[in-house]
């Protein structure tokens, strides 16, 4: 994942976004004065009656998410959310508050720019034969035998995969034959006290762009085209739908998302790919006595909207993967939370119980979660796991893997995909005139094509790039297997999707001994992580390493047991 598993920066605890029928209110259209808040009704409540509650309670509603009870608000009343949260026609308000700026690395997805060492080039490759240029780079394909699965079935242009990440580059060439314009969408407005002064007047960057960068090389690993050029993704021919839920620097907030949840399901998208946590809390819990009452009522209201818009995207047919996370913990025994709320005030230590907090959306109704491995199939060590959590491994990179050999601390042991050259510039590794700085020349790559339209591609790392080889899996399943629905629609059930994923995942063993450490590869004690279950099921691996070939050469058996 992004940011979002990482040291906590600053954000809000909800944005102003587009709703499913409309643009909500620029950032920087309300008045200093007046605060703005993301209100959710109380389950059965109609929309009309909660709407009547928050305007008794002091606010107005801007924009409006009927399907899941959601709504936009602004308010000049100190008192507000209080007041909100004592209606009874409401659940709770989240505010927002939204002061600081994005972190210039990640210190997971980017290790490699990071580390005291140098990095190397050399690592695990793939096989690349009859592929795309860079295709030897990319071991991940070879792991799950993405270069054979395309033989038989390299995906389907009506099959619909919806990028929930920072935006897509649509101009990189490897991105541009299979982006569908018509269906994408930017729920997430530039925040300027976060994410820098607005582009465009409107504060909403215009679909087909990415200042972030994340949802660009997860697009990639996804779909990017198999045509002779760059590099390929895991399911070189499906369409690729831009989700703007997240902002350019790197936070994800509850309106954007649930707005996008909304719209995929209402669109009729079959997978969805969801590579991050809900912004300010790594963990929403109901009550911790840690937090105040306040901020008790604020996890409730995110963790009922994001149940309901998953609920509601599931049962419109949308297969919904996510990244387990890079915050190396247990999910089903989860340390002390000492990153959030990562905005406003500095995070304090928060006690997490487990039956009542939830990461989310990972630990959300119906995500398949992912884990990373590196090379060696290893888990990597920044990588979640457990198994009340785990669905499936995949590879996600590993800065670290190989210890003893030359290719430990290597770039290529990580994940390499695409990225909008905007982005590479303001980190520094490309120049203003396109060219590769000196230095980068393992960790940043180019291409052109012959009419001189470039692409550029760079290697990341985390659970973020691990989910997107899953979700690429669980579109090949459809475009294999999937049926004409109604007049115009083509898809497949998300539960039969789901089943065939785990069903045809390779079964890994957990490593002896099973507590593994990763003090050879310079982490402490923290990192240390028991891998309980068995072949079929375990916590570091789920059902097993996702497998193309096997997705789509293993006949689909309903009702069939993983």
């Amino acid at each position: 994942m992004s940011k979002r598993f990482t040291a906590g920066a600053v954000a809000a605890a909800a944005s102003l976004a587009l709703t499913v029928t409309g643009l909500g209110v620029p950032a920087a259209a309300a008045p200093s004065s007046t605060r703005t808040f993301t209100v959710l009704a109380e389950s059965g409540v109609s929309n009309d009656a909660a709407i009547a509650a928050i305007t008794a309670a002091g606010g107005k509603v801007v924009s409006r998410t009927d399907d899941v009870g959601l709504f936009q608000v602004t308010s000049d009343r100190a008192d507000f959310a209080s007041r909100a949260t004592a209606a009874g026609a409401l659940l709770g308000a989240a505010e927002e508050k939204a002061i600081g700026s994005k972190p210039k690395l990640d210190r997971v997805e980017q290790e490699h720019l990071l580390a005291a060492v140098a990095s190397k080039g050399k690592a695990a490759k793939g096989k690349a034969k009859k592929m795309d240029p860079l295709d030897d780079k990319l071991w991940g394909l070879d792991m799950i035998r993405a270069d054979k699965a395309r033989k038989i079935e390299p995906g389907d242009r009506r099959v619909t995969v919806g990028v929930l990440d920072t935006g897509v580059d649509a101009s990189q060439p490897d991105l541009a034959p299979n982006f569908n314009w018509a269906l994408s969408r930017n729920f997430a407005p530039d925040l300027v006290d976060v994410d820098g002064p607005c582009e465009v007047a409107s504060c909403l960057d215009p679909v087909g762009t990415d200042d972030g960068g994340h949802g660009t090389h997860v697009a990639g690993t996804i779909g990017a085209a198999a045509n002779g050029f760059g590099l390929s993704g895991v399911a070189p021919k499906v369409s690729l739908v831009e989700l703007k839920g997240g902002q350019d620097s790197g936070y994800f907030f509850l309106n954007p998302v649930v707005n996008a949840l909304v719209y995929a399901g209402r669109s009729g998208l079959d997978v969805v790919n969801m590579s991050f946590y809900v912004d300010p809390w790594l963990y929403n819990c109901t009550a911790n006595p840690a937090d105040s009452p306040e901020a008790q009522a604020e996890q409730r209201t995110i963790i009922e909207a994001m149940k309901r818009a998953l609920t509601f995207a599931h049962r419109k047919g949308v297969t919904l993967v996510g990244a387990l996370g890079n915050n190396h913990e247990d999910l089903g025994n989860p340390r002390t939370d000492v990153s959030s709320p990562d905005y406003g005030s500095d995070p304090y230590p928060r006690p997490i119980d487990n039956a009542s907090c939830w990461d989310l959306p990972t630990e959300g109704p119906h995500v398949i979660g992912v884990s990373a491995v590196g090379p060696s199939g290893k888990k990597a060590d920044f990588s979640n796991y457990g198994t009340e959590q785990i669905s499936v491994a995949a590879p996600g990179g590993w800065f670290r893997d190989g210890f003893g050999t030359d290719t430990y601390r290597a770039d290529a042991n990580m994940i390499l995909s695409t990225y909008p050259k905007k982005v590479l510039q303001e980190e520094g590794s490309v120049d203003e005139d396109g060219n590769i700085v000196a230095g980068f020349e393992n960790s940043v790559f180019k291409q052109c094509t012959a009419k001189g339209e470039c692409g550029y591609y760079t290697y990341l790392q985390g659970t973020s790039m691990a989910s997107p080889h899953a979700a690429g899996v669980a579109a090949l399943i459809v475009s294999r297997y999937g049926k004409q629905q109604g007049r115009n629609g083509f898809g497949m059930s998300p539960d039969l999707v789901e089943q065939h994923l785990y069903r045809t995942a390779a079964e890994h063993a957990c490593p002896e001994p099973r507590l593994q450490t990763y003090t050879n590869e310079g982490r402490d004690a923290e990192f240390d992580a028991y891998c309980a279950g068995s072949l079929n099921f375990n916590g570091f691996y789920g059902y097993g390493i996702v497998d193309a070939y096997a997705a789509v050469k293993t006949p689909l058996k309903p009702n069939a047991r993983p």
